[in-house]
């Protein structure tokens, strides 16, 4: 099977969509499927809706309707696959679209309005239209059929496996040095509410007088593009993959507070590389973490602070989250992912033209 991967907005990165283009694309050819990747060159700027220039909607327009269909008829494509929704004039060729997750419609003012306007019709429609659609998890299917209204036989649920390889973790034979956060600061990252929880936690430390009690803050990483100015706290800007497998192999937790994932490819990074997780209770979260980590509610602040607290002092309750969280990260594997796309791209090719 040959499948056209249009990897325009998906652009390989630090970004939890293009970890996940680069380890799809390598499991498809590792289990024989024929790999051909396709870019619009014409775009300015990586990805998205928010606030495109007229340059890249009028360079959007030309990909989707002339080139790519160009391109898919020059390789003999089976499939076209979209990482991102996204649809083509492809009446000759079936289309996949994954879709991740539908942030922009549970969690409306985390969003530019525009971008939402946009996500909404453009999304939805690429749905719509597809062969067949990828969720990432059986948290994006509910709601792509909920809200969207796609029949549940059109979607295949095709889950990550972790994006940092276990052994490019070293061993955590010694006292944690930092707690860590890695991601961006967007609103639905609820950033604000973990910063807020450190700052509890380290006046807490500071306002304990019995030496039962006393205990040493752990400094808060900031790995990504977050920036915050805040005492203990430390910004690692956009770490390569050395770099990051060193704050992992540092951290005491993974600290995840967003409101809402529909995979959660970091907390199950973390799990593999036997880091402890602490995580906002949100449904995608739960679905992949299981009872693996320790789960707090996104809107509180103390009882985030607290669970820091709790994750930074006892080392047996962090040894027991590392043996559970490798456990659980054993259940997902980029193979199966592969695997399970497959069955996408054959399903739409069995509708061929019917989306």
């Amino acid at each position: 099977m040959r499948v056209l991967l249009d990897t325009t907005f998906a652009l390989r990165g630090h970004s939890g969509t293009g970890v996940y283009l680069a380890h799809l694309a390598e499991a498809l050819q590792r289990i024989g499927v024929d790999v051909v990747e396709a870019r619009n060159e014409g775009r300015r700027a990586p990805g998205g809706g928010v606030r495109r220039s007229a340059v890249n909607a009028s360079a959007d327009h030309w990909w989707t309707a002339v080139e790519l269909p160009r391109r898919a008829r020059e390789c003999r494509a089976d499939v076209v696959h979209h990482p991102l929704p996204a649809t083509s004039p492809l009446g000759f060729v079936p289309q996949v679209v994954t879709v991740h997750d539908l942030a922009f419609e549970r969690l409306p003012d985390s969003f530019d309005a525009r971008f939402r306007v946009w996500a909404r019709l453009a999304h939805r429609a690429a749905a719509r239209r597809a062969q067949a659609v990828v969720a990432v998890s059986r948290t994006t299917a509910q709601d792509v059929m909920a809200r969207w209204g796609i029949a549940a036989d059109r979607i295949v649920v095709a889950r990550h496996g972790p994006g940092q390889e276990p052994d490019a973790v070293r061993p955590r034979d010694r006292e944690p040095a930092h707690l860590l956060y890695v991601g961006d600061d967007e609103p639905r990252k609820n950033l604000g509410l973990l910063l807020a929880a450190h700052r509890l936690y380290r006046e807490h430390a500071a306002a304990v007088a019995g030496p039962d009690e006393a205990f040493e803050p752990l400094p808060l990483v900031l790995a990504g593009s977050a920036h915050a100015e805040q005492e203990g706290v430390r910004v690692v800007e956009r770490p390569d993959a050395e770099a990051l497998a060193r704050l992992f192999s540092g951290a005491a937790a993974l600290v995840h507070p967003s409101l809402h994932e529909g995979f959660g490819l970091t907390p199950l990074e973390a799990m593999s590389a036997g880091v402890p997780v602490v995580a906002a209770c949100s449904p995608g979260v739960v679905e992949i973490c299981g009872d693996a980590t320790l789960l707090v509610d996104p809107r509180d602040a103390h009882a985030l602070a607290a669970t820091l607290r709790r994750v930074s002092t006892d080392q047996r309750l962090r040894r027991d989250l590392t043996e559970r969280g490798r456990r659980r990260a054993a259940e997902f594997s980029w193979a199966r992912s592969a695997r399970d796309h497959v069955h996408a791209y054959t399903l739409a090719v069995e509708r061929g033209g019917h989306g």
